[in-house]
């Protein structure tokens, strides 16, 4: 990633009220971006989008992607030469009881997100954020490949596969030049500031505070985990070949960690409670629970290769971000300035080869 790059672009980001997009935002923020960002109210309380000031220093507008006229006139103001499309309804389980606003929003949503791009003259770049989960999953331990078959069980990694068959059917009937539009998959992301319900981390935290007993679904469930910074530089990296060499990078890219850190849930949770300084303490769940994948890897061979992208963190480096993180924030520390410090000491991380 070149830090100068990124000085003085108009970047548009979707889904800036959220975990993922609250991080890429505040990074792109200190690289000197000007950030647009639009997205709907912030989905929990709190929130890394209130705690970490996320809207500090940028335009941030509120809006739902399912409303495309809105968003095409957003695009139209504001003219961003950059857009990461990060706005979704990112959770399994959900899933199963909303189907029908997991499609609108992330099938339909993508739909408007391009849509506007296909109208608008300012836009150079698009990298579309879809799910490691949009694979077709066969239960292997084998990690997917880009080319490998889409799918996906449930609605969400249904609707992942969807979004990723819409982002190709644009990219050859509308953006075979001009915009460059790839897609990016990542494992299961983790970090500070995410208090989503049904997510592992925010379940361990929220059992860590209140001084209870954890209830895991399931903790044979392997899974590639990855810190939230890790991804998103692999995002920065690819819109910046997007702008440089185009079509060239205009794919789908993986970007997951190595075959080490995919982990059963189980491993996860007993180490953060070792980091935390607490012995574990959780029980499996024996209710009837909504079919979730047992096994899940992504190979990001490709990204290794052809841009040079490398994991810097390892998992229980990693973990010990998490919980420094989350611990900082309940002692009441600035939580803008812990999260930008987290992103620099990243940045001065060497990359193993």
């Amino acid at each position: 990633m070149t830090f100068g790059f990124w000085k003085g672009k108009t970047v548009l980001v979707t889904g800036h009220t959220g975990f993922k997009g609250g991080w890429l935002t505040i990074w792109l923020k200190n690289m000197g971006a000007e950030v647009v960002g639009y997205a709907l109210q912030p989905y929990s309380n709190p929130a890394l989008f209130e705690t970490a000031r996320v809207a500090d220093g940028i335009h941030s507008i509120i809006g739902d992607i399912r409303e495309g006229e809105k968003l095409q006139a957003v695009i139209s103001r504001h003219r961003p030469e950059i857009v990461f499309h990060l706005a979704a309804q990112s959770l399994v389980r959900p899933s199963y009881s909303d189907p029908v606003t997991t499609y609108a929003t992330n099938v339909m949503g993508t739909v408007n997100l391009l849509e506007a791009v296909r109208h608008a003259d300012s836009v150079r770049a698009v990298v579309n954020v879809t799910s490691d989960k949009c694979y077709e999953n066969r239960e292997w331990f084998w990690p997917y490949r880009e080319n490998d078959p889409l799918g996906g069980y449930d609605p969400y990694s249904s609707s992942k596969g969807c979004a990723e068959l819409v982002t190709s059917a644009y990219r050859n009937s509308f953006f075979k030049q001009g915009v460059a539009l790839a897609s990016a998959r990542a494992g299961n992301v983790i970090g500070g500031g995410d208090w989503a319900q049904d997510r592992l981390v925010p379940d361990i935290m929220s059992a860590l505070i209140e001084g209870r007993p954890l209830t895991i679904r399931n903790p044979d469930a392997i899974r590639p985990w990855q810190h939230v910074l890790e991804p998103l530089n692999g995002y920065l990296m690819l819109a910046e070949r997007l702008w440089a060499q185009g079509q060239e990078f205009a794919e789908a890219w993986n970007f997951g960690p190595g075959s080490e850190d995919a982990r059963p849930v189980s491993w996860v949770v007993d180490r953060l409670y070792n980091v935390w300084g607490r012995g574990p303490d959780w029980e499996r769940d024996r209710s009837v629970q909504p079919h979730e994948a047992g096994v899940l890897k992504l190979d990001s061979s490709k990204a290794r290769t052809r841009m040079r992208w490398r994991p810097r963190l390892n998992l229980d480096t990693t973990l010990e971000w998490v919980a420094a993180w989350y611990q900082a924030h309940g002692a009441g520390l600035d939580m803008r300035r812990i999260t930008e410090n987290q992103i620099a000491d990243y940045n001065k991380m060497k990359v193993e080869e």
